[in-house]
């Protein structure tokens, strides 16, 4: 019998951007952070087991708020623990590097607590909403298909901030709605006339508002993490010539390659829901606006985990 999918959260990053912990910055009513509330939506959409990707330097911190507030959670709550030495044999970190090695690494580091399940993969630092959750875990728990994985796309002009850049993967569909090309864009932003992006700072590209782009909710079966794993080594020899200090195994890297090699499909899932997250410290009281009033709604309960 196959096993039931597992969520795994990626909160290993420090918010640069922000200027720190965002992943445990309280944002409900009884101090909840923005991934309690992703754990409630997606334990509402059927899974119980959820897979959370810290680091060393952060445990102590994490786990006396939001793994505090967890215990609990209906949900089996694991740990992975992302860190720049987890590294293929023979290679070392560069010096001076503090940066994490991207999304990719942080999958590849919570393997084992994956434990060979369908899975499903978040950011720490956004609100997804319901209907995302519900579609991905349904997906995922009908998929017969070792190399058929899914993504949740938004509408571009549901995930932008007022107050600075985003970084985004820009998608193309087929006209059966699988996922054909995937483009990260690390510089999106508003402006009076619509959305552009730059890739260095002076010219820039306009973006349709209603542009498919992932938010990292991504689902996958397990037999995803051996790719990533192989691949691991070819992006590090890359990226330790060209940009020893600051390049990241981003997940639409590997994707994009299986896409190529028609190794794998990825069917493009919608949501209605609007995104919130919190790229910056301005970012938040939006967020802590929009939970009080989906709470005043009834969406949520005044303390998740009562």
């Amino acid at each position: 019998m196959a096993k039931k999918p597992v969520l795994v959260v990626m909160a290993a990053g420090m918010g640069s951007r922000y200027g720190g912990l965002k992943q445990i910055d309280p944002v409900g009513s009884q101090g909840e952070a923005i991934l309690d509330f992703s754990i409630y939506d997606a334990h509402q959409a059927g899974f119980d087991t959820v897979v959370i990707i810290i680091k060393e330097a952060i445990r102590e911190d994490f786990m006396q708020t939001v793994g505090k507030r967890l215990e609990k959670a209906p949900v089996e709550i694991r740990y992975a623990y992302q860190e720049l030495d987890n590294l293929p044999e023979g290679y070392t970190v560069p010096q001076g590097r503090t940066k994490p090695w991207g999304t990719s690494h942080a999958v590849l580091c919570a393997a084992e607590a994956i434990d060979g399940a369908p899975f499903a993969v978040i950011n720490a630092d956004d609100y997804y909403g319901k209907s995302a959750f519900r579609v991905i875990y349904e997906y995922l728990s009908a998929c017969t298909d070792p190399n058929g994985y899914c993504m949740v796309g938004y509408e571009l002009s549901k995930t932008v901030t007022e107050n600075g850049s985003v970084a985004r993967g820009v998608c193309l569909a087929d006209e059966n709605g699988f996922l054909t090309e995937i483009t990260e864009r690390t510089r999106i932003e508003k402006y009076p006339g619509g959305i552009h992006f730059t890739e260095d700072g002076e010219t820039w590209t306009e973006l349709a508002p209603d542009t498919t782009v992932s938010m990292n909710l991504w689902g996958f079966m397990p037999g995803f993490l051996e790719e990533i794993k192989t691949r691991f080594s070819a992006f590090l020899d890359k990226a330790l010539v060209e940009n020893p200090l600051k390049g990241e195994y981003f997940l639409p890297l590997p994707i994009a390659q299986l896409l190529h090699e028609k190794k794998a499909t990825v069917k493009i899932l919608t949501s209605p829901d609007r995104w919130f997250g919190v790229t910056y410290a301005a970012d938040k009281p939006v967020v802590v606006e929009a939970l009080k009033v989906m709470t005043q709604e009834g969406k949520y309960p005044d303390g998740l985990w009562k």
